[in-house]
Parts: C-alpha cells; sequence; structure tokens
C-alpha cells in the first residue's frame, strides 16, 4: 500500500514522496480515509507511530476547496506545547506546498502583533496553544464560528498541563456541526469524557505502542546515587562517543544548574525550558540543530515534537515520574532508521518510578556498570554546592570525640633555689594619733526634744472658691415648687426709675 492508495490527491502525493516517504505507517494507513470521509475520529498512539501526518494530508485536500476570510480561521489545531506546534506548522509547509493554504501559527511568548495581523488577512490552518488562543479570543480578536476541523493532539499532555477546562470551554464556541480528531497516547477518564462530550459516533483507532526493545535504540539504566548523578554523566559524556545528545530533568530548577555545570566542565551545552520566552527557545534549538552545542538540557517542553536529526544519545538525568514520558523522550534518538542509545540514572528514590517504566514498555531494563560504580571522590564543587554537601572535618589534634588525647610529656624543669624565708611581720604599733570614740549616751540619758510649736490653723482662703460637689451630688439645693431656678439676668436689678 502506497499514499495514492489512501484517496490523496496527486499534488499530495507528490510532495510526500519528495519528503522521501511511501508507506504509510498504520495509523496513518487507518486514519487517512475516515477523515477524508469527514468522519469523527480517536487514534491511540505514541511517539513515532507518524500520527501528525495522519491529520495534516488529509486536512490540506480538505481545505483545498474553499475560500478563507478574515478572523474566521476554516480549522484549527491544539497542541499543549509551544515545540510541538512549531512541528506540526513544519509539516503543513513542507506537505502543502503544492496547494494555495494559508497557515498562522498562536503560542505564547511571542509578540502578538503579527499574530493578529495573519488572522485579519484570513488563514486556513491555525495551530495553537490553548493559553494564545483563549487571551486572543477573549480580547476579540478571533471569531471561531466558521472552524469547521479541529483536532485536538497530545490530550493526555493537555490533561497533565491543566488545559482541559480551556479545551472544553473552545469546543463549546466552534460551530456544533464540525469534524472533531482527537489523538491521545492514553485514555484516561476524562479524556474519556471530553470525548463522548465532543465527538458525535468517532472511529477508533489504536495502534499498539512501539516496542520498546527496538533494536535501533540500545536502552540502559544507570544505578546512582543521588549526589552522584553528575558524575555519571560527565563519565559517560566523555567515553561513550557522544555526538549529540539531549538530558532530560524533571525539573526546571535541574536544568539549569545542570547545563551551567555542563559548561563550567568544558562540554558546549545548552538549555531549553518552560520559563524561557519562545525567542530564546528557539535560539537554542537553532544552535542545537546548527551544531554549535552538541549538549541540549531539556524539561518535558523538549520530550514530543522535538525533531532533530543524528541525536546519537538521550540521557535521562531524572527518571521521569510517567512511563510514558519516558517513550516519548527516547524517542528522540533512533529515528529515521538510524540507532541511538538511551541511558536513565535510577537513584533509590527512582525505584517505583523505574518499577512503572518497565511495566509500562513490558521488557526489563538491563543494567550498565560504569566500571567500578558511582565514583563520589571525583565529585566536583558544583555537586557539593546542589546537594548541601559539607566537606568532613577533621577531628583537631587537640581534641577527639569522647576522650582528650594523652599529653606529650614535658621535660622536666630546672630545679628552682629554695625561696629565703621572710620575716615575720612586726606586730603593728597602736596609732598615737587615734583618739577613742566617745560613747554615745544611751537612749533614756538623752534630753527630749523641743516640742515643735503647733501650727496655726490657716485662715480661710476668701478668693478659694467652694467644695465642689461631688458626681452625683445636686449642685444647689432643690427649688420650691413655682420658683424659677433658671439664672437671673443683670438687668432685672436695674430700676427703672
Amino acid at each position: 500500500m502506497n499514499f495514492a492508495d489512501l484517496g490523496l490527491s496527486d499534488q499530495l502525493v507528490a510532495a510526500v514522496t519528495a519528503k522521501g516517504y511511501d508507506t504509510p505507517t498504520p495509523i496513518q494507513a487507518q486514519a487517512i480515509p475516515s477523515v477524508l470521509m469527514m468522519r469523527d475520529l480517536i487514534g491511540i498512539a505514541q511517539t513515532g507511530t507518524g500520527k501528525t501526518a495522519s491529520f495534516v494530508l488529509p486536512m490540506i485536500d480538505i481545505l483545498a476547496h474553499g475560500r478563507r476570510r478574515a478572523m474566521m480561521p476554516r480549522s484549527l489545531i491544539l497542541e499543549p506545547t509551544r515545540e510541538l506546534a512549531a512541528q506540526v506548522a513544519e509539516n503543513f509547509e513542507a506537505y502543502g506546498v503544492n496547494h494555495d493554504l494559508k497557515m498562522a501559527l498562536l503560542i505564547g511568548g511571542v509578540q502578538m502583533g503579527d499574530q493578529v495581523k495573519a488572522l485579519n488577512e484570513g488563514v486556513d490552518v491555525l495551530i495553537a496553544t490553548p493559553g494564545r488562543l483563549m487571551d486572543l479570543f477573549e480580547r476579540g480578536k478571533i471569531l471561531l464560528t466558521g472552524c469547521d476541523l479541529l483536532v485536538i493532539d497530545e490530550a493526555d499532555r493537555m490533561l497533565d498541563m491543566g488545559f482541559i477546562p480551556d479545551i472544553e470551554t473552545i469546543c463549546s464556541k466552534l460551530p456544533a456541526q464540525r469534524q472533531t480528531l482527537l489523538f491521545s497516547a492514553t485514555m484516561p477518564p476524562p479524556i474519556k469524557k471530553l470525548a463522548d462530550k465532543f465527538l458525535s459516533n468517532p472511529k477508533n483507532i489504536e495502534v499498539s505502542r512501539p516496542a520498546s526493545s527496538n533494536l535501533n535504540i540500545a536502552q540502559h539504566k544507570v544505578a546512582v546515587s543521588t549526589r552522584g548523578k553528575r558524575e555519571a554523566l560527565r563519565q559517560l559524556l566523555r567515553t561513550d562517543n557522544v555526538s549529540t545528545a539531549i538530558v532530560f530533568c524533571n525539573r526546571k530548577t535541574t536544568v539549569r544548574e545542570l547545563a551551567k555545570s555542563l559548561k563550567q566542565n568544558g562540554f558546549l551545552a545548552g538549555e531549553i525550558h518552560g520559563d524561557m520566552d519562545q525567542s530564546s527557545r528557539i535560539a537554542e534549538l537553532d544552535r542545537f540543530k546548527a551544531g554549535t552545542i552538541n549538549i541540549l538540557v531539556a524539561s518535558d517542553v523538549a520530550a514530543r515534537g522535538l525533531d532533530v536529526k543524528g541525536v546519537s544519545h538521550v540521557f535521562n538525568f531524572d527518571t521521569p515520574w510517567h512511563p510514558d514520558d519516558y517513550v516519548h523522550r527516547i524517542g528522540r534518538t533512533g529515528r529515521a532508521g538510524a540507532t541511538g542509545r538511551a541511558f536513565t540514572f535510577v537513584a533509590p528514590d527512582d525505584a517505583e518510578a523505574i518499577a512503572n517504566v518497565e511495566k509500562l514498555t513490558g521488557m526489563k531494563i538491563p543494567v550498565y556498570d560504569l566500571d567500578g560504580g558511582d565514583r563520589q571522590e571525583d565529585r566536583g564543587q558544583d555537586e557539593r554546592a546542589e546537594s548541601g554537601e559539607r566537606e568532613e572535618r577533621k577531628p583537631r589534634d587537640h581534641r577527639a570525640r569522647g576522650e582528650r588525647p594523652a599529653r606529650q610529656e614535658r621535660a622536666p624543669r630546672e630545679e628552682r633555689a629554695p625561696r629565703e624565708e621572710r620575716a615575720p611581720r612586726e606586730e603593728r604599733a597602736p596609732r598615737q594619733d587615734r583618739q577613742p570614740r566617745e560613747e554615745r549616751a544611751s537612749r533614756e540619758e538623752r534630753q527630749p526634744r523641743e516640742e515643735r510649736p503647733m501650727r496655726e490653723e490657716r485662715a480661710a482662703r476668701p478668693d478659694r472658691e467652694e467644695r465642689r460637689p461631688r458626681r452625683g451630688e445636686p449642685a444647689e439645693p432643690p427649688s420650691k415648687p413655682g420658683e424659677w431656678n433658671g439664672p437671673i439676668p443683670g438687668f432685672l436689678g436695674v430700676s427703672a426709675l
């Protein structure tokens, strides 16, 4: 079977053949005819199965007939990360070279001006991340009423990143009569609920997971301590014939610290993670693709959608928390028939995570010996800074724990001459100038003090006010009934005569 047998147009088959593909993958062979028949579709497939082309190719043929309008995209593709959205955009440019289709990419981290301008000119295919799409929709820069085809890619990744509520809001703004395609690596209950709500009688396609025992990828796990990962990584980078490598970490802080450590140790390393703006991420990817750097330290934003030719090694510096991420990570090497090697560092805390990976892949990952194991005496200063490890203090010479060291025998001192005996002190003669104190008379013999004259009674001060009444006492005695008890004006005492 070839692509012409799937019902694709001659122009599209020519573009696919020019890219070097002639035989469709299993998911492409099952999905493309159903999409051309305008049916809803649920595709369960892992990375490396060719699922991107399974919806890009039929969309190009469907959109070839129609007219675009300003601010109203004809189709919408939702992607969880900027890198995956950019990867899909590259596929549209490559396969749609023989068609007059216009595409717009709506992703965060870049200015809105060019994106709004492209929307105003009209687009056939809109590839977007949910956050930026919702932002432009709330600003009134885009209308979704003319979108007849919706693709939700990597739905399980959308769930992990918390985009499901945004996707539900976006689906509610689209026309009820539309074609919806949903692709996911797994089908957890929230994704199943989303599919039941927004898809109508979909066709289910499930492609078996790619064999983890693929001969193109040699997989190993390396038993190390948590503090010995950096030394193990440097040893493998120097000794395992690494041409280009991607090092995956679980945390963004680990990505930054590890990239800095590798640069300090003389490696050409770069970094990419979610806290970087889009221009910096694109610049790092371009440096990696151009060969300016040959080691890229990345978080899981690069685990899906990153297609770099010639990646010889993948290192899982941290065992992935989600088993599915392991398959996506190691899928960055061994592409297009090339061979690759994948190493996963397993610390004691990663026992459960690596067990879940082996359960998912259905194989026991062989253990790789590092020639003497984890060497901790060669750890660099950067590892001590990361782990907070302090150098072991040596006990001081003059103090040991629990007991004192025996003192060295001192040389005997020279015998000192005996001191001369001092003459006994002479008894002090009584001082002649001292006069004996007069004895104080007893209290009975003391004469009584003169009695003080009694104070004269002070005359009452005429200007002193009378005693103020206490609280609660009336200031004046109550007046008789019928008498005037108010103030009496002075003019009443003046005679009129």
